[in-house]
C-alpha cells in the first residue's frame, strides 16, 4: 500500500524500470500484495498465501534493498523488513491460519 500512496502505480512502474526490472512487473506486484494481503488478513487459505508472496520479498532483497545495506531506515530502505517478512511468511506456512480463519488451508500431515 505505501508504494500506491506514496508514489502511485505509474511512479512505482518507473522505479521498477530505473532498477532493471520492466515496468508491467509493478502492476502485478501491487496487486498479488493487496489480494495476498487482504486473504492473509482473512485467512484465506494464508499458509499458502504466504508461501506464495516469498518470491515478491525475495525480489525486494535482490533488486531492492539488498545494496542499501541490512538497516531498513537506511536511505533507500535497507534489506532486514523484507527478511523479516520472509520469515513471518515461513512461520504462517508452519503454523497455519488459526481458529478463526475465514478458509483454513488443508491441514499438513
Amino acid at each position: 500500500m505505501p508504494k500506491l500512496l506514496t508514489f502511485g502505480l505509474a511512479g512505482t512502474a518507473g522505479y521498477f524500470e530505473s532498477i532493471g526490472l520492466p515496468g508491467w512487473l509493478a502492476y502485478v506486484t501491487f496487486a498479488a500484495e493487496a489480494m495476498g494481503g487482504a486473504m492473509l488478513v482473512l485467512g484465506i487459505y494464508a499458509r499458502w498465501v504466504a508461501v506464495a508472496l516469498i518470491p515478491a520479498l525475495v525480489g525486494a532483497i535482490i533488486w531492492a534493498h539488498g545494496g542499501n545495506g541490512w538497516v531498513f531506515n537506511a536511505p533507500n530502505g535497507g534489506w532486514e523488513y523484507p527478511l523479516y517478512l520472509i520469515v513471518l511468511s515461513l512461520a504462517q506456512f508452519l503454523f497455519g491460519e488459526g481458529r478463526y480463519a475465514l478458509r483454513p488451508s488443508p491441514t499438513l500431515h
